[in-house]
């Protein structure tokens, strides 16, 4: 019987990945730190600078189809997805944080690729900033533990 279960260490041990980053620019200041905080915690993991490819989009709804140009170049151990999406007074804030993060969970199916989504969905902008960087952090990580999960499994 297969045992993928490693120890905590070799979970998050990024030495041997390649990992790809989209970031939507909508909310930047937000989004930045989310990018800043991800980065740091992925070299902090051992991925090495010239395994990270980062790319921009406009908003969270543009965020799933670079996913899926990265996906599709094969590339890539694990993605991951960053944007920030803050309730306003219509019903658009719904439209985009279900079909993005519908998206994005589709395509980590479709394509069998660790994808750790860190579109924040909040209701005011003092929520982004409590969350910006620790979610970023813990995107990084979910992609390094994600990515050798699988890798062991395949």
């Amino acid at each position: 019987m297969l045992n993928a279960d490693k120890g905590w260490a070799e979970k998050l041990d990024g030495k041997k990945l390649r990992v790809g980053i989209v970031q939507a620019r909508f909310n930047e200041g937000i989004t930045n730190a989310l990018a800043k905080a991800c980065r740091q915690e992925l070299v902090a993991l051992g991925v090495e600078e010239q395994n990270i490819a980062h790319v921009h989009v406009p908003g969270a709804l543009e965020v799933p189809c670079a996913l899926q140009a990265l996906a599709e170049s094969e590339k890539f151990d694990a993605l991951i997805a960053l944007g920030c999406i803050i309730r306003g007074e219509t019903y658009h804030f719904e439209l985009v944080a279900n079909e993005s993060g519908s998206a994005v969970t589709r395509l980590a199916l479709d394509y069998q690729l660790p994808i750790a989504n860190a579109i924040l969905t909040v209701e005011n902008l003092a929520q982004a900033h409590a969350r910006q960087d620790e979610k970023g952090r813990d995107a990084a990580r979910v992609a390094v533990e994600m990515a050798n999960l699988l890798n062991a499994l395949a």
